[in-house]
């Protein structure tokens, strides 16, 4: 089974809180309240995205994170894979080389595998922050900071 781990679905909950408020600096500790996440943890997943050039930091009294980008422009696909590499639902399809599989040629499932991965992408490829940020705003219970 294809599992997004934690890295994966959390940083998708930082970037959404980064984009709930594009042109203000987010703390850590503000996504970690809101999510019960931990600082620390969240501090190893902003290195990733930082080091991507996803978000930025600014110091000082009103510093934290900011996106780089406007947040139509970061796909929910670009986010997971940055944190889970490739997304493939079984190894044979993973990276861009044929793999070392002595049934490639002959499985009855490849094509199976195909489809999952191409449904797979479709739909985190699609969806973008801004979708995962109206989301957000629609749900019964939604408070901005």
């Amino acid at each position: 089974m294809m599992k997004i781990s934690t890295k994966g679905q959390y940083a998708l909950r930082m970037m959404v809180e980064f984009a709930l408020h594009p042109d203000e600096c987010t703390k850590l500790s503000q996504v970690a309240a809101r999510h019960g996440i931990s600082e620390k943890y969240l501090e190893q997943i902003v290195s990733v995205l930082m080091k991507a050039g996803f978000v930025v930091s600014v110091r000082g009294a009103k510093g934290g994170y900011k996106l780089t980008k406007d947040p139509q422009e970061y796909t929910a696909g670009m986010i997971l894979r940055l944190m889970e590499g490739d997304l493939a639902p079984v190894a044979c399809l993973s990276g861009d080389e044929k793999p070392q599989c002595n049934y490639w040629d002959t499985c009855s499932t490849l094509s199976l595998w195909k489809r999952i991965d191409d449904a797979i992408s479709q739909v985190v490829d699609q969806v973008t922050l801004s979708d995962l940020v109206r989301d957000q705003m629609e749900k019964p219970g939604y408070t901005p900071r």
